[in-house]
Formats: structure tokens, C-alpha cells, sequence
């Protein structure tokens, strides 16, 4: 790979954009495809099969071409370091997603409770101000306090963040709507926000609302990244 393209590659992987590289094996050389072209480029069934997972390759024999699909490492930020959060961040973490925990409350967010993950004792407007989410992006707010979630929520809301979840039943997620509206976000920013969070299995204990969570999540995931294959709206 030629300086340019490897500093191009550089570029777009540090500012978590997905990028394919597509090097031919007979003379080495190499071009990038950044995600803006991937639907439409000759190879786009090539990168869409390639995207299957987060760095996927393909080889092509056939054509002599090695295709390879850099997306980046999917985050999720958990606002509220509450029960739901311990299960949720350790099995976010065994399905490969960067995971942060944020709650301005040091006894919730403390090491003892999430030992091993990224910890930010502060409130979430503060955090994502420094911390914009992106299009590889989920938050879920847990707190179930309306002075910690909604300004979490009203961040997430105008970011392209793949999804956002909120916990609390459907007359809350109601009066939360109205704060959220009177604050600024349109109808369309608010039906962002899945409330009651997860997939509708049942669940009743924390572990098993973290399950719920976390198969939600994954969904709206994957939808991401075949929209992103095939030119569907998918936020920038």
C-alpha cells in the first residue's frame, strides 16, 4: 500500500469511519472505497458480503482482488450505574462493543461495582459534549432519573447514534416525551428513543432485562450496517 492510501486509511479509521481497501494480489496495487461510495462502487456486493463483521475479509481468486471492510468498533454508553448496567456492560462487552458507563453518582459509579470497564463519574451532558456519539454509537439511559437521563437522551437524540434506548414503562416514556419535547426535540427526534427499552421478551429480573437489551440492540446493529452496505438511509 502507497503512503497516501495508507495515511487516507489512517485518517478515516481514526475518525470512526468504515472504509474498504481493495488490493489487487498480482500487483499490489491498492485503492479505498470510503462508506459514501460503498452502494455504489463495482465491488458493492463484494463489501456488503465482506461486512458480515466488524473487520471482515474477502478474496476473490477469480479476480485477483482482496477486499478487506474496516468498520469501527461499536460503542454503547450506559447512562446510570444501577443493576441493569452490571449485567448489560459485561455481556455488551462478550458481544464486542466498547462499553462506558456514565452516572455523576461516585457510589453508583465506582470500580467495585464496574470493575474493568470505563468509568466516568459525570453527568452525561458534560461527558458528551467531549464525547460526541457517531453512527457506530448506542446509548441507553437506565437511570430512570429524569435530571440524568433527559439530558443524556436530548444529546443522543440530535447525534447520528445507531440507537438509543430508554428504561421505564410506557405512561413514564410518555411524561419524558413531554420533557423532552418542551426542550426542544421534534416528534421525529423522540421516536428515536425505544421505550420500554429491549426486545419484548418477558423479561423481569435485571439480568434478563439486560438480555432484552442487548438483542435490541444488537438488531438495530446489523440493520445499521446493511444500510450501509446497500445505500439505504443509515444516519452520517
Amino acid at each position: 500500500m502507497d503512503r497516501v492510501n495508507l495515511a487516507a486509511l489512517n485518517e478515516e479509521r481514526r475518525t470512526r469511519r468504515p472504509v474498504a481497501l481493495v488490493t489487487d494480489t498480482a500487483s499490489g496495487d491498492s485503492r479505498l472505497i470510503l462508506a459514501s461510495d460503498f452502494a455504489g462502487d463495482t465491488l458493492s456486493a463484494e463489501i456488503a458480503q465482506a461486512m458480515g463483521s466488524r473487520s471482515a475479509c474477502l478474496h476473490l481468486p477469480e479476480r485477483g482482488l482482496f477486499v478487506k471492510v474496516y468498520l469501527p468498533q461499536p460503542r454503547l454508553i450506559i447512562i446510570g450505574a444501577v443493576h441493569i448496567a452490571q449485567s448489560l456492560a459485561a455481556m455488551a462487552a462478550m458481544a464486542e462493543l466498547d462499553v462506558a458507563i456514565v452516572d455523576p453518582r461516585g457510589a453508583f459509579a465506582s470500580v467495585a461495582r464496574f470493575d474493568g470497564f470505563e468509568i466516568h463519574e459525570a453527568w452525561p451532558q458534560d461527558h458528551l459534549a467531549g464525547h460526541p456519539l457517531d453512527a457506530r454509537s448506542a446509548l441507553v439511559a437506565l437511570s430512570h432519573n429524569p435530571d440524568i437521563d433527559d439530558p443524556a437522551l436530548l444529546a443522543a437524540c440530535k447525534s447520528p447514534a445507531f440507537y438509543i434506548g430508554a428504561l421505564g414503562s410506557r405512561k413514564s416514556h410518555a411524561a419524558r416525551s413531554e420533557r423532552l419535547a418542551k426542550a426542544g426535540l421534534s416528534a421525529t427526534d423522540i421516536a428515536r428513543i425505544e421505550a420500554p427499552i429491549g426486545l419484548d421478551i418477558g423479561s423481569v429480573t435485571p439480568p434478563e432485562i439486560a438480555v432484552s437489551i442487548l438483542a435490541s440492540l444488537i438488531a438495530a446493529q446489523r440493520r445499521t450496517v446493511r444500510d450501509l452496505a446497500t445505500g439505504g438511509s443509515v444516519a452520517a
